[in-house]
């Protein structure tokens, strides 16, 4: 009788691969979600960036036009899911051959968009702050207004930060707060992922000059948070 041959000892059996694969799907779950969470970091961080510069930009067009300048957010089609609370540009006030500014908004340079995911908040952005300190806590929250510009396809509701023509913001301490989530038609952006560590902005000096906000106290967001 030939001998029962032996079994060999050196492979995995079932449920060592199954608990293999398992261990592998949670490590690649957890990599999706911190990879998420860099890149919403990264979008909140390049629009706070790219948005100092535009403002930057008005406060220089208002000095060197000596007129009215201003950084508008377009606010004008809730149901626009590209350029609602993402879309921004730079406008001045046109100046007559006499000198003075007539009502019409001149757009300064093309529009910027914000990064994918990234919406202005038009909950958390105030019109100025109480305490003088330039921490964003306190003031009135923004309200969009109505903008008429030489191009009247652009006409609308739009967030509006104003400078005069030495450059003064005209709204000292006015904050601008930008958030990472996602929004229907329709409705205010939706918070999706850490929540406040999702947010940033920076705060508006009287000469014009940003600050930019170290933590979510200083931007003045609740506790827990939805919409923005």
């Amino acid at each position: 009788m030939n001998p029962r041959p032996k079994r060999n000892g050196g492979g995995f059996s079932l449920i060592e691969l199954l608990v293999v694969i398992l261990i592998i799907s949670l490590l690649l779950t957890l990599g999706a979600a911190g990879l998420r969470g860099m890149g919403a970091g990264k979008g909140v961080s390049a629009a706070v960036t790219n948005a100092e510069a535009l403002f930057d930009e008005a406060r220089s067009t208002a000095i060197g036009k000596g007129t009215t300048a201003a950084v508008l957010i377009d606010a004008r089609d809730p149901n626009d899911t590209e350029n609602y609370l993402r879309r921004m540009l730079i406008v001045y006030k046109k100046v007559d051959k006499d000198g003075n500014q007539t009502e019409d908004w001149l757009v300064s340079s093309r529009a910027s968009m914000m990064p994918d995911r990234v919406y202005f908040s038009q909950t958390y952005s105030k019109s100025g702050e109480k305490t003088g300190t330039g921490s964003g806590t306190g003031g009135s929250q923004l309200t969009s207004q109505d903008i008429a510009m030489d191009k009247s396809i652009m006409n609308g509701q739009y967030f509006v930060y104003q400078f005069n023509s030495q450059g003064i913001c005209t709204t000292p301490g006015a904050s601008f707060i930008v958030g990472t989530g996602a929004r229907s038609t329709g409705d205010a952006p939706r918070t999706t992922g850490d929540g406040k560590k999702d947010f940033a902005g920076f705060v508006i000096w009287r000469n014009g000059h940003t600050s930019v906000f170290r933590d979510s106290q200083q931007m003045d967001l609740p506790a827990q948070i939805t919409t923005f």
